[in-house]
């Protein structure tokens, strides 16, 4: 299967062909994202798997890296494997976001599909209409998989309406705050970092 790579943390970072490369809001999330030292951790939507080694490099004691795409699965398993993980550390599932995940987590980290779109999808890049398919989905369920004191950080861009988000996150009664940004020529990421009512 062909693949490229890039480097992060002077790691090397296998991504198979037609997966989500590292870009610009991978690696906001990655800068931006705090984990707790032996935290339980889902990485969802995972694509190669960065988010959920980079979380392991942070002090994490164990990844469970998710994704609806079995390619995706195979190429974060083969990462995972060449970078030196024990199956104790990391370990793979395939889902639809929280559909085969009954757990609860120390933190969950996603960066959802955001691009405004309508007609047939690109999995990694298609929030359907407005941007706010995946992402809503996500937010509606995602406290359910938290622990108390747990902690959820995910993407938004400026494409799919920050005042939509702010709204949801507060009819949830998730506490939030932007603990990242970037700009970029057409849009404006951040990272949020939300917590559940109970932390």
């Amino acid at each position: 299967m062909k693949q490229h790579a890039f480097f992060w943390k002077e790691r090397e970072i296998e991504v198979f062909d037609g997966l989500y490369d590292f870009r610009e809001d991978s690696q906001l999330l990655a800068e931006s994202a705090s984990i707790p030292k032996n935290a339980i951790v889902l990485d969802l939507g995972c694509g190669c798997g960065i988010q959920g080694f980079n979380a392991l490099w942070l002090g994490a004691q164990r990844v469970l890296a998710a994704d609806m795409d079995s390619k995706a699965i195979d190429c974060a398993a083969q990462n995972a494997k060449r970078l030196g993980f024990t199956t104790g550390q990391w370990g793979a599932r395939k889902s639809d976001l929280f559909e085969s995940i009954p757990e609860r987590f120390d933190a969950i980290l996603f960066n959802p599909p955001y691009l405004p779109t309508e007609g047939p999808h690109n999995l990694a890049l298609d929030g359907g209409k407005n941007g706010r398919e995946v992402l809503d989905k996500f937010l509606q369920t995602a406290s359910q998989h938290v622990n108390p004191n747990g902690t959820i950080f995910f993407i938004h861009s400026s494409l799919n309406g920050w005042e939509k988000t702010e709204q949801l996150l507060k009819k949830l009664r998730l506490r939030f705050e932007i603990v990242g940004r970037k700009k970029l020529f057409f849009e404006e990421l951040i990272v949020v970092r939300a917590k559940t009512p109970t932390a």
